[in-house]
């Protein structure tokens, strides 16, 4: 019972967090609800016992998220005021009509019955995050490390862009 109404609440909670990022006019607004919306999605990893997934979840994607948040805020111009604009109906008629639909959702389930069977056998004696290292480490070794190396080979041609920007400038202010 606990778990479906954490999948219930994630679940609607992750949507509304994407529709701000999507309907949002505020570009600021919008990564910071596309990064709550991606912890979110890592609740459902922790409902699942697979916490190793969800903490990647919440590092890799709300990492990313926070490096296009520094990315906007540069383009962002602080010197133009901000006008917040109150739409009371609006936000008060959202309000009810989700509330009303988390209610229903929530109740329909209870309603009906039907036992959950798991399709296959289920080890308790292995941790998730012992499996996933097993799994990483024998079976997809090769696909493991050829991962690894297109990092290593990013992140270098990343230091050399950087490394030629700052050297034009270099020159241009010598001169």
């Amino acid at each position: 019972m606990i778990e479906t109404l954490g999948f219930y609440f994630f679940t609607i909670c992750s949507l509304g967090m994407f529709l701000i990022s999507v309907f949002s006019k505020n570009t600021l607004y919008s990564m910071t609800a596309l990064a709550g919306g991606m912890i979110f999605i890592s609740g459902f990893f922790f409902l699942l016992s697979a916490e190793f997934l969800g903490v990647v979840q919440i590092i890799v994607y709300v990492g990313a998220v926070l490096v296009l948040y520094a990315f906007s805020m540069m383009f962002f111009d602080a010197s133009k005021p901000v006008k917040e604009q109150k739409n009371n109906k609006l936000v008060y008629t959202l309000g009810v009509a989700s509330s009303l639909l988390a209610v229903i959702i929530v109740l329909i389930p209870i309603s009906y019955k039907t036992p959950i069977v798991p399709q296959y056998e289920i080890v308790s004696n292995l941790s998730n995050v012992k499996t996933v290292g097993m799994i990483l480490f024998t079976k997809y070794l090769i696909v493991f490390e050829l991962a690894a190396v297109m990092l290593l080979v990013a992140m270098i041609c990343g230091i050399l862009l950087v490394h030629k920007d700052m050297d034009k400038n270099v020159s241009k202010e010598s001169l």
